[in-house]
């Protein structure tokens, strides 16, 4: 005999549990290093501490911009002061910048992180 098909809403009797998940506690640092990758595509600027551990990053693409205005010097802008304004959050006061990459954003992000 076939089996019979199951409707489509139908969840088993017993469902699992989600394992719960511990929230991570904010760590406040007072200096660290700023990666600023520039594309021509996207700017990604990832902060820091100074053994190398990401406190906060932040992109062109995850403050909202899309297609091709990701690549642009004012996406780059907007996605520095953003990680800037998270990184300031946590107690950050001095950093020391890399820059990587050949893209429009390089400069202006630099700047941004100035003010």
């Amino acid at each position: 005999m076939a089996k019979q098909p199951e409707a489509a809403g139908e969840r088993p009797a017993t469902p699992e549990a989600a394992p719960a998940r511990r929230k991570k506690a904010k760590r406040m640092v007072s200096e660290g290093v700023v990666h600023i990758h520039s594309t021509f595509n996207n700017t990604i600027i990832t902060i820091t501490d100074p053994q190398g551990n990401v406190i906060v990053w932040s992109s062109a693409g995850s403050v909202g911009f899309k297609g091709s205005r990701k690549g642009t010097p004012f996406a780059a802008q907007v996605a520095a002061e953003a990680a800037a304004r998270k990184a300031a959050e946590l107690g950050m006061r001095q950093v020391q910048v890399y820059v990587k990459g050949p893209g429009a954003g390089r400069e202006s992000a630099l700047r941004s992180l100035q003010a």
